[in-house]
């Protein structure tokens, strides 16, 4: 008796997030560091250090500016430090690396053709090399709803049904 392999002649495509992931380093710029006591923000020297700091240093980089401290930033000071890292920074946004990793993978979700799993049966990868965030994993199901037979979670050899179109 023959041996088929039923999970390499189904019909399921991958859909892997993993493939998603943006290479570069990430970076956290924390103003914590900058400020007086770690509560103030004295506006001479925090404008001196813009001045006065190598943003080259940031080159091609992914940041993300935050204040750890519990203080009270004004909001300008977040502007100058993206407006010194537009030069040299690859991304930039306002928030944790967390935050920063959400908004790489939001960013290569909009870029799918979504059509092309039109009616197909698709299998969202479950295990990956990189975190991929929960909210890439969210969105790419939100995506594939409006198009998909069918989606599932995990390795095409042992699946999580996620959804299933009615029969018209």
């Amino acid at each position: 008796m023959e041996i088929l392999n039923r999970v390499s002649s189904s019909q399921l495509v991958t859909f892997d997030l993993e493939e998603l992931y943006t290479p570069g380093e990430r970076v956290l710029f924390d103003l914590k560091g900058l400020l007086f006591q770690e509560l103030v923000l004295r506006e001479k020297e925090f404008r001196d250090y813009i001045k006065s700091h190598d943003w080259s240093q940031y080159k091609n980089k992914f940041v993300a500016i935050t204040c750890s401290a519990d203080a009270i930033v004004p909001t300008w000071a977040f502007m100058l430090v993206s407006v010194s890292l537009q030069p040299y920074a690859q991304h930039i946004i306002f928030g944790t690396l967390k935050d920063l990793e959400q908004t790489l993978f939001q960013q290569a979700l909009t870029k799918i053709d979504w059509s092309k799993y039109y009616n197909a049966k698709v299998v969202i990868k479950g295990c990956s090399k990189v975190e991929v965030p929960l909210t890439a994993y969210v969105e790419a199901t939100n995506q594939l709803h409006a198009v998909a037979a069918s989606i599932m979670f995990g390795e095409p050899c042992s699946t999580v049904p996620i959804y299933k179109k009615k029969s018209q």
